[in-house]
């Protein structure tokens, strides 16, 4: 009896699971289909219709996405050199250095957990306007720069490593910055890969921000971009819309095809649940 029983709770995960996987497949295969097929074939689904590669030259010369994917290009390597940049220095200082007041700067650090993006939007534009910087790339990576998930991820990666190795590079003549770049740098690899796809996955599809604080395609992301692109109302195809979605989130999705064992492994070495 409970091995019957048994049979029919892993079935029924089973039928689940595949049923969870089907719902969410369902949209990207509509995409992918009206994406290569004639715009006659968006509701008809017939299994020799012909094929084309239409729908993304029409999309690509209706919209400038070569400057949405250069703008977003710089978007996510600013942000993730900024966030390696200070999460690494705030973390090495919290696991490493003892100083007045550091569990109380920590415990505020974790409570930038608790803030959602959303609510400091009205304070960003205004601290961007005393800046000038509205309507720039800068405007739409400095509120992301200090990461309270990077500062936390990291600082736990740092403490789980020796003291003595720290000690021993110390006594072989390295100063403090040595030691942060020739131990704990490299000893912290998968967990820069794991925070690193995180962090790139999460800019490159942020969008209410980058909305607020970019007027000009010289600076829009991709998602900005094609947003405006698909409420143009000009009769444009949901073909086309189709193909400028897949080319914008295509190159996540062939990157997470491509590395998806070293993503699963990087998350398992740094201890993300």
């Amino acid at each position: 009896m409970t091995r019957a029983s048994d049979m029919f709770d892993r079935f029924l995960n089973t039928f689940a699971a595949w049923a969870l996987a089907l719902l969410w497949i369902l949209p990207l295969a509509y995409a992918v289909w009206t994406a290569i097929h004639p715009s006659a074939y968006e509701a008809n689904f017939d299994l020799f219709a012909p094929l084309t590669t239409e729908n993304f030259v029409k999309a690509w010369q209706a919209a400038p996405f070569h400057r949405y994917f250069l703008n977003t290009f710089i978007l996510v390597t600013m942000i993730l050199a900024g966030q390696f940049l200070l999460c690494t220095l705030a973390a090495f200082a919290f696991a490493r250095f003892e100083f007045p007041g550091r569990n109380v700067l920590f415990a505020l650090v974790l409570l930038q957990l608790l803030v959602m993006p959303d609510i400091l939007m009205v304070e960003n534009y205004q601290t961007m306007r005393l800046l000038n910087l509205v309507d720039t790339i800068p405007a739409i990576a400095l509120p992301y720069i200090a990461s309270g998930f990077g500062i936390f991820l990291l600082r736990q990666t740092f403490m789980t490593i020796p003291k003595e190795l720290d000690e021993a590079a110390r006594i072989e003549g390295a100063s403090v910055l040595g030691v942060l770049w020739k131990v704990y740098i490299p000893l912290a690899k998968p967990t820069y890969l794991a925070y690193g796809l995180v962090s790139v996955s999460h800019h490159w599809n942020n969008f209410l921000w980058p909305l607020i604080v970019t007027n000009s395609v010289e600076t829009r992301p991709v998602t900005v971009g094609l947003s405006v692109f698909s409420a143009i109302d000009s009769g444009i195809e949901w073909s086309v819309i189709n193909a400028a979605t897949l080319m914008t989130s295509g190159p996540l999705l062939i990157a997470f095809l491509l590395f998806q064992r070293q993503f699963v492994q990087s998350f398992m070495r740094a201890g993300i649940k």
